[in-house]
């Protein structure tokens, strides 16, 4: 049985810079509602590497009162008792590593990339956002070559529309590891939701993983089933599982 069902943001739920799917979102909020009294409907929440204001907002929307994940890996916010733990591994030399990236990426790449800025309420990493796609390609290329000399302990990622410079010890992946011990569930019950490379750690220890039919094609190779676009994707998603638990 799949007991949590957990999903990315943008990409997932949204597409960034577009207003979402209103009548899906409504529809995933009563699902997850309803996971509350329906054994055979799994408990939803979040795993993304927005900052935390952002996870927060779009919990609320879904009815989400499970622990959720926010930049990545870097903090669990459990809503109920309103409570951010911080993972362990950010320790005071990768807080000084993240000042130093997001001291370059002001200084070297966001002045030179027009549109560019940074995530500004983001405390374990460190992010850029640009709408243009090809800006977003070239600045990858540019922190991949920073951060892999300097920085060893981080790894970059990038969707459409960000670049991400992560601890290692929390991506994705490790804070799934960390939520599924925290609510003691194994990761064989957890299914997952992604679209880019940031989300293959998570996508690669549960036991049911999807990616949107707009995520990266690396990331649709990899998963288990490939699903509708955001957000109708997501609810797809909640809809087979739902089918699958009764099924058993």
């Amino acid at each position: 049985m799949i007991k949590l069902f957990i999903t990315d943001l943008d990409g997932c739920v949204t597409h960034p810079f577009l207003s979402p799917d209103w009548k899906a979102v409504t529809r995933i909020k009563e699902l997850s509602r309803l996971s509350k009294e329906d054994k055979n409907i799994p408990a939803l929440t979040i795993c993304s590497g927005r900052p935390f204001p952002y996870v927060e907002a779009i919990g609320q929307w879904l009815d989400v009162d499970l622990p959720m994940l926010f930049e990545s890996g870097g903090g669990i916010y459990d809503i109920k008792t309103n409570e951010i733990t911080w993972n362990p591994h950010f320790d005071n030399e990768a807080k000084q590593a993240v000042a130093e990236i997001k001291e370059w990426l002001e200084g070297t790449l966001i002045k030179n990339y027009k549109g560019t800025y940074p995530e500004f309420a983001k405390y374990t990493d460190a992010g850029l956002v640009n709408p243009d796609t090809s800006k977003i390609t070239l600045m990858h290329q540019e922190v991949l070559n920073h951060v892999g000399d300097k920085y060893p302990m981080f790894e970059v990622h990038a969707t459409d529309v960000s670049v991400n410079i992560i601890l290692k010890k929390a991506n994705k992946g490790e804070g799934i590891r960390f939520l599924s011990e925290k609510l003691e569930i194994d990761l064989n019950e957890i299914a997952y939701i992604g679209d880019s490379s940031g989300d293959i750690p998570g996508l690669s220890i549960v036991g049911k993983s999807f990616a949107p039919i707009n995520a990266k094609s690396f990331i649709r190779d990899k998963v288990d089933t490939v699903t509708r676009e955001a957000t109708e994707g997501v609810l797809e998603v909640y809809e087979q599982l739902i089918a699958y638990n009764r099924g058993l």
